[in-house]
């Protein structure tokens, strides 16, 4: 708390480029609550699946991609959205992106069929995707590199990574206690408050002038990340090798193709790949790409798996996820304190073998399994796992970035988090229900058939975050603190 005092005085005195400018806390206040926002979303609507289904008729192919629209989106533009950070002021671009964020959430509420639900999720994630690098670019601009900048990077991820736990709770009560539709309508008084705050508090601030969006480049990598998720979804009913799953997994790696291309082309990139020879951003990089195609999955299955075979409730659900919450907070929180111990390549591997052994715990669920044991204590190792693993790798791949290139090497970086998140949760899920049809033709009770698939899906899990550990030692070498001076 003292550092913070300092900085917060250091910026109500000087602000931004010597002018007086708004307390830190209130900075740091907007961005992690629009953080929060937008990774909430991502998690808040599996507790209300369930409801959905029976109140729009939703299928399973339909469940997965009303969370899938959400995270294709959000992937595909995120480095559109920081780039436009850059280019056209941080503050204007989070104000743009909440807007459409919440506008979008009152138009998922109101949805009568299918196609209108899911079509709000895919316009919310457009929105989160312009808004999302917005939030770690502008703390990353706000405080200086070195310890408050960690600090900060510290709050972020764990009020980030918090919104994803709580999505379970605030899911559970509004589909319980007022309706399924909440879950998307409580976006809009929370996301008007944010937009006030921000228009107050937060402070324009811009670089890389004189360049233009490459929207050629997000197309193509919007377009090629959504037809292999698509493809990947076809392979459930069809197989690898039919025509039907064949056709988008090619079309979707010929467009990715395409977009490396344009890329190394363009004078002005949405994505230059000179930035993957730093070597800090493409190993940090790696490591959340891995890293969220477990963790966004991990929320998905197990509240499938406690409504679906231990017949929870939805705000049961909800706050079965509590303890999980609060392991990853304290994670996030105590990654810095161990950062200045030791190596933060070691505190991020041993985070990310810790959440791989929980994960590899969560597997062995069975149809009549407590809560302890099969919930709540390998929840929290996996969740305390989490937060140590991504806090040191967010403020290791943004070090050492020019100024002018924080917003596109933060959109870069939730890019590859969303990005791991979308193909991890359709790997998973295509690999879950040949696991559950192959049981259940097998003669096991539906139960046992889905929790041999809810099991195999952890398993899996498991294997992306051991090699998320694995690849933190690509990571560079923290540099060497300064001696200190010799006492007088």
């Amino acid at each position: 708390m003292g550092g913070m005092t300092g900085l917060v005085g250091q910026r109500e005195r000087t602000g931004l480029g010597g002018r007086t400018g708004p307390p830190a806390w209130a900075v740091l206040l907007v961005v992690c609550a629009g953080q929060f926002l937008v990774v909430l979303d991502v998690s808040v609507v599996n507790v209300a699946l369930p409801s959905m289904r029976t109140a729009l008729g939703l299928g399973q192919t339909g469940q997965q991609w009303v969370v899938n629209a959400y995270a294709l989106t959000f992937a595909g533009f995120m480095l559109l959205g920081g780039r436009a950070a850059d280019l056209f002021g941080r503050k204007r671009i989070f104000l743009t992106g909440l807007a459409l964020f919440t506008v979008a959430s009152l138009a998922g509420g109101l949805a009568r069929d299918p196609w209108m639900l899911i079509t709000a999720r895919a316009v919310q994630g457009l929105g989160s995707a312009v808004l999302a690098p917005t939030t770690l670019s502008i703390l990353t601009t706000s405080f200086p590199e070195g310890a408050e900048r960690t600090r900060a990077i510290g709050t972020w991820t764990a009020v980030g990574a918090g919104g994803g736990a709580a999505g379970g709770l605030v899911g559970g009560l509004l589909t319980d206690y007022l309706s399924w539709r909440w879950v998307l309508l409580v976006n809009v008084p929370v996301g008007a408050l944010v937009l006030a705050g921000a228009f107050l508090w937060i402070t324009e601030s811009r670089g890389a002038a004189g360049r233009r969006l490459d929207v050629p480049g997000a197309v193509l990598v919007t377009g090629g990340v959504a037809a292999l998720a698509y493809g990947i979804a076809e392979t459930e009913s069809h197989g690898w090798t039919s025509v039907d799953s064949a056709l988008p997994l090619a079309a979707g790696a010929a467009l990715l193709a395409a977009f490396v291309t344009v890329e190394a082309r363009t004078a002005h990139p949405l994505m230059p790949l000179r930035l993957f020879r730093i070597r800090s951003v493409s190993a940090g990089n790696a490591v959340l790409l891995a890293g969220g195609a477990a963790m966004f999955s991990t929320w998905y299955f197990l509240s499938l798996y406690m409504q679906n075979v231990l017949h929870y409730s939805p705000v049961r659900t909800g706050v079965a996820f509590l303890p999980h919450t609060a392991a990853i907070v304290v994670g996030s929180k105590l990654a810095p304190r161990l950062m200045s111990l030791v190596d933060a390549r070691l505190v991020s591997a041993a985070g990310g073998a810790m959440a791989a052994g929980g994960l590899a715990w969560q597997s062995q669920l069975g149809v009549h399994s407590g809560y302890l044991g099969t919930i709540a204590l390998p929840g929290m190792l996996t969740m305390l796992g989490a937060g140590l693993l991504m806090t040191p790798v967010a403020a290791a791949a943004t070090s050492g970035v020019a100024m002018g290139e924080q917003g596109l090497v933060s959109g870069l970086l939730n890019t590859s988090r969303q990005l791991g998140g979308a193909l991890g949760l359709t790997i998973l899920a295509t690999a879950a229900v040949d696991r559950t049809r192959s049981r259940a033709s097998g003669g096991a009770s539906p139960a046992q058939a889905l929790t041999s698939g809810y099991g195999l899906a952890f398993v899996l899990g498991a294997a992306f975050l051991a090699a998320a550990a694995v690849l933190v030692a690509l990571l560079p070498a923290p540099a060497p603190k300064p001696a200190s001076a010799p006492a007088r």
